[in-house]
């Protein structure tokens, strides 16, 4: 009789997944830390709905193929590259000085030193998956932490290749001796380039002639052939089958045939990946924890502190501000997904035996799941830090007597920049505060104004003499910091007027309400743009336009926030449509019409519009007859209904571009 049991098992993975996704959504957490928890909760140290099952642990391995496929295919080196000061001085120093303490640590605990080296490169993974969701759940996507998290993430997740092809190595049975050591690690990155130069000639070729077939089923199992036969041939060569997937992931990325390739393995990817993170949650013994519970607390307690430690560490030495460097700590304190990939394999090669397994399985889990959480009381230690710390002071502003009446430019991103050009030219003072040393020095010997330093400490806020300032204006991407800045503001300065920066709608009123006399929203006034913009192609009048954006604006853009919109400021728009309207048209010196006359244009006949005056130069002819002549660069008055002017407009323009193809 046939066994269809892999068909119930993947049915309650399925029913269970959705609930607890649907749960985890909810209340926040990231959906990688509920898949984990449906592992656990159905797998065999569970509820015992599935036992361990070798059908879904090869579904799983499919799932590590994908993620490797997709660490290649989304590697951008470029953007890489735009952040390299990050990478050179926080994110390689971050993963050799993580490997080397936590390698040190096992070593005094009697662990054998190619476990614990090994040990050491499983901890110094994070997740990029749940840095990303806890950074845009809070906003704070463009933030100096954010940026530091992101890049240190990425580069660790580069690193598993070569900490793949280090597994086999550190696994041998062999005493580890660094010359025969490098020899191999040398062999084995050869291998890797030779299939990554023989990749590269060859699958965009195949890409290429599956391509050209225009069959879309063709192109879908094409790709899962390229991605699944690399990872073969890799994994027949002694190496893993993720290198093989990253391989294909990272030619296929330089292609044109890129876009299509990530539309039509979304599917795939996600499916596996999800299997991929509940079989993990399904190794997590229970028991195991239950029987060891000192044993995982010591782990997980020290793992994310000593991790977030060394990156808060590493961050100040690069000069950022103690919050930065805090925030940056917590947000990478914990073990990522990238690390069960490279268990796996580890415990191909006898680096884990069944108690370490259970144990970086208990920890590894906990720090994601306590991630999110953790990262939420982050700024109470800051806090409590910022109370106490008095050193993160910056200079003193070029001439500190002359700042009276000023503005206060908080960050010097482009809404800053531009702000300060501005004030420049009009001759108002300004003083400029921001966080990326980096920026202050270069901005600093070109003469700018600008101090080193953390909005959110009162100290800063004295030096740029808020306390004798005018106008404040918050031009960063970081919420908190900005609330924070706003309460600063208003024990310094009273009756400075605020104008905060913000990216959504929802955030207006906590602002206004911590004292934010002006909050301009991106989402918001990009919506106006493209409103004033459509109202313009249906030649609306200026005024008409600038009077439907001040309705909008008058009221602290309450309407647009409104999910039911009142139709009232817009009654008149009707009417304007139905009315005529005057437009102008300047006549290039190429155009097909100059040197004719009115008569000779004939555009009434054809378009319905009338031209009723021409400014030619600083003069306006407004009595013009059939026989006046049209010059080049004259301006030509045009009046009509909406329909005639457009078609008047158009008729003129149409003929430019026929005289050009002439």
């Amino acid at each position: 009789m046939t066994d269809f049991t892999i068909i119930k098992e993947i049915v309650i993975i399925l029913a269970f997944a959705i609930l607890i996704l649907f749960i985890s959504k909810k209340i926040n957490v990231p959906s990688i830390v509920g898949l984990l928890i449906v592992g656990v909760v159905i797998g065999p140290f569970g509820l015992q709905l599935i036992e361990q099952s070798e059908r879904i642990q090869v579904l799983a391995e499919i799932g590590v193929v994908m993620l490797m496929f997709s660490i290649g295919l989304e590697l951008s080196i470029s953007k890489l590259l735009e952040m390299k000061k990050i990478l050179l001085r926080i994110a390689i120093p971050q993963v050799l000085v993580t490997i080397i303490v936590f390698a040190i640590i096992f070593s005094f605990l009697n662990v054998e030193l190619n476990k614990a080296i090994f040990y050491g490169m499983l901890i110094a993974i994070s997740s990029t998956s749940i840095i990303l969701k806890i950074f845009l759940d809070k906003n704070e996507l463009d933030t100096p932490h954010a940026k530091i998290g992101v890049v240190v993430s990425i580069f660790q997740d580069i690193m598993v290749v070569p900490f793949l092809l280090l597994v086999p190595i550190l696994g041998s049975s062999e005493p580890i001796n660094f010359g025969p050591l490098m020899l191999k690690l040398f062999f084995a990155f050869g291998s890797v380039g030779v299939i990554i130069l023989l990749a590269k000639f060859l699958i965009p070729k195949i890409l290429y002639q599956i391509a050209n077939l225009r069959i879309r089923e063709v192109f879908t199992i094409g790709i899962l052939l390229l991605i699944l036969g690399t990872a073969y041939i890799t994994q027949s060569l002694g190496m893993t089958l993720g290198i093989g997937a990253f391989i294909a992931g990272l030619i296929i990325s330089d292609s044109e045939y890129s876009h299509q390739v990530v539309a039509e393995a979304l599917p795939f990817k996600d499916a596996f990946n999800s299997l991929f993170f509940i079989s993990v949650g399904m190794l997590l013994n229970l028991q195991f924890v239950v029987e060891n519970n000192l044993l995982v607390i010591i782990l997980v307690v020290g793992i994310i502190f000593i991790k977030g430690l060394i990156v808060t560490l590493l961050v100040l030495f690069t000069k950022f501000p103690i919050r930065t460097s805090l925030l940056s700590g917590f947000a990478l304190a914990q073990i990522g997904e990238f690390a069960f990939v490279l268990s796996i394999a580890g415990a191909k090669f006898n680096l884990l035996d069944t108690f370490a397994s259970n144990a970086f399985l208990a920890s590894s889990i906990f720090t994601m799941i306590l991630a999110p959480f953790l990262y939420q009381l982050a700024p109470l230690l800051i806090k409590f830090i910022s109370s106490k710390d008095r050193s993160d002071i910056s200079e003193q502003s070029n001439n500190p007597n002359s700042f009276s009446g000023h503005v206060v430019i908080v960050g010097y991103g482009l809404n800053g920049k531009n702000l300060a050009r501005v004030l420049k030219e009009t001759g108002i003072s300004y003083v400029v505060i921001e966080l990326n040393p980096e920026i202050v020095l270069m901005n600093k010997q070109l003469g700018e104004n600008i101090i080193y330093g953390d909005v959110t400490k009162k100290q800063i806020m004295r030096e740029a003499f808020v306390h004798q300032a005018n106008i404040i204006v918050f031009a960063i991407s970081d919420p908190t910091a900005t609330k924070i800045g706003l309460k600063n503001v208003e024990q310094l300065n009273p009756k400075i007027i605020s104008i905060v920066r913000t990216r959504y709608l929802n955030e207006i009123n906590e602002f206004i309400s911590l004292g934010a006399d002006e909050v301009i929203p991106e989402e918001f006034e990009t919506s106006l743009q493209i409103f004033a913009r459509v109202l313009a192609r249906y030649h609306i009048p200026l005024n008409i336009i600038m009077k439907q954006i001040g309705m909008l604006r008058s009221e602290s853009y309450s309407l647009m926030r409104s999910t039911i919109m009142t139709h009232k400021p817009f009654i008149q728009l009707d009417e304007i449509l139905a009315a005529g309207l005057t437009e102008t048209f300047y006549v290039a010196e190429n155009n097909i019409f100059v040197g004719k006359s009115i008569k000779e244009i004939d555009l009434r006949a054809k378009t319905d519009a009338t031209i009723i005056a021409i400014v030619r130069g600083d003069n306006p002819i407004t009595n013009i007859g059939p026989n006046e002549l049209i010059l080049a660069k004259d301006t030509l008055v045009i009046t009509g209904t909406h329909k005639s002017v457009d078609d008047a407009i158009n008729y003129l323009s149409n003929n430019l571009e026929q005289e050009e193809k002439i």
